[in-house]
Formats: structure tokens, sequence, C-alpha cells
């Protein structure tokens, strides 16, 4: 019943942005920097930033920042839209994405450097009914059914989240009846913020968002209903002669970053696991993943 990526999900958002190197130009203008420049840094890093993992990041490069004294630029989308941007000329030195296609495919596609690709996070996708939303008692397809108003999530074409989303409806057997109802944003942020303004009722969100709502607003979902949501970073060809670029992918392995990662939500490996060199994809070993501290919880 699952379809997998390769296949085209029927997006009821199909009219999703679809963002070209303008776009990306705009976004590197527009580009959050974690800091202000630190003198003598020479050029920042560029980022291209899955938009659930920007709130983590912008922790990490803050304290890059104040270690290595060299500014970190981060640019925030969709990983579908900075996949976009990337081939079509946008000079980031790397990409922290919310899957392991898009990394794997610019490694492919000669816009990565072989060998850099590794899992940094793994993703939770949770149900919230939002500030003040109705208690969700722990039934995931009941509580779909019992909606009314909007469901939201992640354009499953652009976002992992939205592909994960897509899949939990598809494989409970929901997805078809429940389209009319369903609203995508163009990032799982946007569908966050969906839900947070009321625009929607419910959502399939990703955890790391919801870590100080009620607990009885937020309901975990099955691992088992989609596939792994494993979030890969990746060293891109503008950052290849860049030691300021490699030293902070390579950070991401440290102690300190898995434990701020964790901290946002996200489930850390023991050791981050390299999977391009030999086509490991399957070398992910559950066992060795460590739970996320903070809500929601399984």
């Amino acid at each position: 019943m699952g379809r997998r990526r390769g296949q085209t999900a029927p997006d009821p958002g199909r009219a999703a942005l679809r963002i070209g190197v303008r776009g990306a130009l705009a976004a590197l203008l527009l580009a959050t920097g974690a800091g202000a420049a630190p003198s003598g840094a020479g050029e920042p890093v560029l980022v291209a930033v899955a938009a659930n993992f920007h709130p983590t990041a912008l922790e990490l490069a803050r304290s890059f920042e104040e270690r290595e004294g060299v500014e970190v630029r981060l640019a925030s989308a969709s990983t579908g839209a900075l996949y976009a941007q990337i081939t079509n000329g946008a000079p980031y030195d790397l990409l922290l994405a919310a899957d392991a296609e898009r990394p794997r495919r610019l490694e492919e596609e000669g816009l990565a450097v072989a060998g850099s690709r590794f899992t940094y996070a793994r993703g939770r996708l949770v149900l919230w009914s939002g500030v003040g939303g109705r208690v969700l008692k722990g039934d995931l397809a009941g509580e779909l059914l019992r909606t009314r108003g909007r469901i939201a999530l992640a354009s499953p074409d652009l976002a992992p989240y939205g592909f994960a989303a897509f899949q939990v409806l598809d494989r409970l057997g929901l997805w078809t009846g429940l389209a009319d109802r369903l609203v995508t944003g163009a990032s799982v942020t946007q569908a966050h913020q969906y839900v947070a303004s009321g625009a929607a009722e419910v959502g399939l969100v990703a955890a790391s968002g919801v870590l100080e709502a009620p607990r009885d607003t937020v309901l975990v979902v099955p691992s088992e209903l989609h596939d792994p949501i494993d979030q890969q970073a990746v060293l891109l060809l503008p950052g290849r002669e860049r030691p300021a670029a490699r030293r902070f992918l390579e950070s991401l392995r440290g102690d300190e970053a898995r434990r701020t990662i964790e901290a946002h939500g996200y489930a850390v490996e023991e050791a981050a696991v390299e999977d391009s060199a030999e086509g490991g994809e399957g070398r992910d070993d559950p066992a060795r993943r460590r739970l996320p501290s903070g809500r929601p919880t399984t």
C-alpha cells in the first residue's frame, strides 16, 4: 500500500513552490546569520538547512562561531526547495537535509563531495492539535477521523516530513478519504504554523517543533507507519576547499552537538554513520540510537 519516494504522491497541494536559482540568491541575501560576523573571520560558511532543523542549527552555529571565530549563515527552506536551489547553482557550502535521498542524489550528480554524507539526526512525526487544542487520546486513525476541520502537513513532494505524513495516511487507508480536508505547506514549519494559527485543526508535524506543547495535545505517530526520517548532512562542492565548512560539518558528530540535537527532540546516532562510500543505507542500525530527551515521549 505504501508508496516509495520514487512514486508520485497525490498531493492535494500540488501547487507547491518550485524555487530556482533566483530564490536561492534571495535566500542567501536574507539568510539568518547566527551572530554578528567575527572580526577578521573571512568569508562566512553558507549552510542550507531544512526548515524543521533551523532552530537547532541556529544554536549549533552560534556555538561554532564562538569557538572558531567564523560566521555561519543559515538559509532555511524545505529540503526539496533547497535541493532545487543547489541544482540551479546556489553557492551553499553545506546541506543539512531532512532526508537521506537529496544528499545522496547530490553526490550522484557530482554536486556534493563523495564520502562526506552522514546521518546527523533522526526525526519523529507527531499529530498536534495546537495551542489550546483538543485532547488527543491515543488512537491515531480515530483522531484523524474525528477531525472536522483542516489537517495540515508539509508537501509530500518538497518536504521529507510531508512524505512521511503521506505514508502514514496512505498506510492507514485514509489518504483518499481525507484528501478534501488536507492543507499542505511548503515545509513542515509552515504546516506547524497552520495549526498554531488555527487555520488547521490538527497537523502531522515534526516532534521537534512541539516540545513545549501540553502533552495531551501531542500524539506520537508509530514509527512503523512511515519510513525512517534520517536527516543527512553533506559537504557541497563550493565548500570543498573551505576548511571552516569542513570543521562545521565535522562538529555535528561531536558530543556537544549531539546533546544539543537530542535536546531539540531528535534521535541521535551513537556514532554518526556514513552511508555514501559503499551505498550503506542499510548500515543505520536502530539498536545504536538513543531516544531524545524532552517531550513528546512514547
